[in-house]
């Protein structure tokens, strides 16, 4: 390499230096748009760039990602170090303004901050990190003793940002968070989370233990569905609340035929198959089937019917969803754990819970059930 190209080298990349007196290795950092960017060049003793062996460091490395093909092209056709330099500088400029979000690489403290929290939350806690620190995946027991799995996608500028977080549940996964948060009080709204489903995931563990399953044949932990078999050619298909998994499922018979007679009428096979009497008007008063909500003392709310209860089988006070989220929003102990509220019945004074995604008018948390929620 001649004296003006090792001189153009060092004046655009002063960061950049020979490691050796026959200058085959460099070593150093490259910069671009004010980012110092550690790489290491590997040259033949006949300094021919074609032959050349790029190390790069992991920042640099995820820049380059999907232009590895043009950089190797740029090798090959370069003159020399110094304009292949260049060309590399060129590639990660319009790579950085094509994908924007590579910009948001996080700074020291970010890292310093991810390991303080996983010290206060357990590392023992932890399955996965990536190597960029951004994504997480942290297990946890139930109290009856099921693994389960949290998925974290931490922000570059977390706690600022709220993260991102997936789970296999049967209801969905959002996150209450300020900028005061942490991922140990993030982890504490998982496990109320899990303790607030384990009924439910009993009550299918018990059916999945004692029948056979012909759906789905490997049931994850947010199926809700299960088609058991009943006899030859015979199934029902039970699909159990995750609010109320001791409810009656909603059930529905599959088969060529449903253990029936064709010849009979469709109220008599569904007394042969239910193995009961319907009340029917001549013998009862439909008054003493519709219970009214014990708030609003009422049982048609304009089109709704009390599909609420209380989680405290030995009070199961109905509820509107509507009146039930009011009450509970005006409780100054109300609480959240991602979208689920919990509060007192009104009846037996026992913590009950609600759904917030059950309830379409109620998607955002009210004030009062924010952070305490951790305490």
């Amino acid at each position: 390499m001649s004296t003006f190209m090792e001189d153009s080298l060092f004046k655009d990349n002063p960061l950049l230096l020979p490691v050796n007196e026959q200058k085959t290795v460099y070593d150093g950092f490259i910069s671009v748009q004010d980012k110092d960017l550690r790489i290491r060049i590997i040259l033949p003793p006949d300094l021919q760039l074609k032959k050349a062996k790029l190390h790069c460091g992991w920042e640099l490395r995820h820049l380059l990602r999907g232009y590895e093909a043009i950089v190797k092209q740029r090798l090959q056709q370069s003159a020399d170090l110094s304009g292949f330099i260049l060309e590399l500088k060129t590639v990660l400029e319009v790579g950085l303004k094509s994908r924007p979000e590579c910009c948001s690489i996080p700074p020291p403290q970010y890292y310093a901050q991810i390991i303080s929290e996983m010290e206060t939350l357990g590392w023992d806690k932890m399955v996965h990190i990536d190597m960029e620190f951004q994504t997480l995946k942290l297990k946890a027991e139930d109290s009856s003793g099921r693994q389960h799995m949290l998925t974290v996608r931490l922000k570059a500028k977390h706690p600022a940002e709220a993260p991102e977080c997936s789970a296999d549940l049967p209801v969905p996964l959002s996150v209450t968070w300020t900028p005061q948060s942490t991922l140990e009080q993030l982890y504490s709204q998982f496990l109320l989370v899990l303790e607030y489903l384990t009924e439910f995931w009993d009550v299918l563990d018990e059916i999945d233990e004692k029948t056979w399953i012909l759906e789905p044949e490997n049931p994850s932990r947010s199926d809700t569905m299960r088609r058991i078999a009943i006899g030859n050619n015979l199934s029902i298909k039970v699909e159990v609340d995750p609010r109320h998994p001791k409810m009656l499922p909603e059930c529905c018979l599959l088969g060529a035929e449903h253990g029936g007679n064709p010849d009979s009428s469709v109220l008599h096979n569904l007394r042969d198959v239910l193995e009961i009497e319907f009340p029917s008007p001549a013998t009862h008063e439909k008054s003493g089937f519709s219970v009214e909500c014990g708030i609003c003392y009422s049982y048609r709310l304009e089109s709704a019917i009390p599909d609420q209860v209380c989680n405290d089988p030995r009070c199961g006070q109905p509820f509107h969803q509507a009146c039930l989220y009011e009450w509970l929003r005006a409780l100054p102990t109300c609480r959240q754990s991602f979208s689920i509220i919990f509060g007192e019945c009104p009846y037996c004074s026992k913590v009950t819970r609600l759904h917030l995604n059950t309830y379409s008018q109620c998607i955002s948390a009210p004030a009062c059930c924010t952070q305490q929620s951790l305490s």
